[in-house]
C-alpha cells in the first residue's frame, strides 16, 4: 500500500469516524447534563429565552464601540480566515466530489484561481492571528498547548492543499497524501481541542444569553 493509498483509505475512514462520533458524542454530553431549575423571579419586560439567546449571539457578531482597534483587529481577522476556509473546504471541487463521496450532497465548484487566493489570504489571516498571540503578552500567558496545536493543526492542511495544487516542494502523489493526512489529523483532533468550537459557540453564548435576558442584563 503506498502512502498515498493509505492516507485517502484507512487514515482517512479512521479520522472521519473519530470526527463524528467525537462530535456527537460531545454534543450529546453537554445536551444530556442535567439542568437545575431556575427558580428566580423572571425581570419585568425581560424577552424570552430564545430571544435572549439569539439577541447575544448577533450582538457578538461584532465587538462594543468602547472596546480598541486591537479588538477589532482580532475579530475582522477571525472573520477572514473563518471565510477563507469555509471557501476552501466547501468551494474546491476536489472537496465537493469528496463531500459527496461521502454524504451524498454536492454543489458546483469555485474556479481554482478562487480557491487559491483564498488559500493565501487564509494563510496570511492565520499567520497574523499567530504573531498577535505571540506579541501580547496576556494572550501570551494564559495560551495553552491546546492553543498552539490547534493553530499548527489548521494551517497546515492549508498550506499542503496550496502546495499540492502548485506542485511545490514534491511529487503531486507525495504532496496529495500528505494534505490527506494532514486533513485526517485535523478530524481526529477537531472534537477534542478548541476546533470544536464550531460547534459549542452556539451552544454557550445562546446559553449565557438566555439566562442573563431573564435578569434583563445584555451580554
Amino acid at each position: 500500500m503506498s502512502l498515498l493509498d493509505f492516507a485517502r483509505g484507512p487514515a482517512l475512514d479512521f479520522a472521519m469516524a473519530v470526527f463524528l462520533l467525537g462530535v456527537f458524542w460531545r454534543l450529546f454530553a453537554i445536551v444530556l447534563l442535567p439542568w437545575a431549575k431556575d427558580r428566580t423571579v423572571k425581570r419585568a419586560g425581560a424577552p424570552s429565552a430564545a430571544a435572549g439567546a439569539l439577541g447575544t449571539l448577533i450582538r457578538h457578531l461584532w465587538v462594543p464601540k468602547d472596546f480598541g482597534l486591537t479588538s477589532r483587529f482580532t475579530l475582522i481577522n477571525g472573520y477572514v480566515f473563518h471565510i477563507g476556509l469555509a471557501v476552501i473546504v466547501f468551494g474546491f471541487t476536489q472537496h465537493i466530489l469528496f463531500i459527496d463521496g461521502v454524504f451524498g450532497l454536492s454543489w458546483p465548484g469555485l474556479p481554482t484561481g478562487v480557491i487559491t487566493v483564498a488559500g493565501v489570504v487564509t494563510l496570511a489571516s492565520l499567520i497574523a492571528a499567530l504573531v498577535r498571540r505571540m506579541t501580547s503578552p496576556v494572550l501570551r500567558l494564559i495560551s495553552t498547548f491546546n492553543d498552539w496545536f490547534t493553530w499548527a493543526i489548521t494551517f497546515l492542511p492549508v498550506l499542503t492543499g496550496l502546495l499540492a495544487v502548485a506542485h511545490l516542494g514534491a511529487r503531486y502523489e507525495t504532496l496529495l497524501a500528505i494534505h490527506m493526512l494532514s486533513v485526517a489529523a485535523l478530524l481526529i483532533w477537531f472534537p477534542f481541542g478548541k476546533l470544536m468550537h464550531a460547534f459549542l459557540v452556539f451552544l454557550t453564548r445562546g446559553e449565557s444569553g438566555a439566562f442573563y435576558s431573564r435578569r434583563g442584563v445584555k451580554i
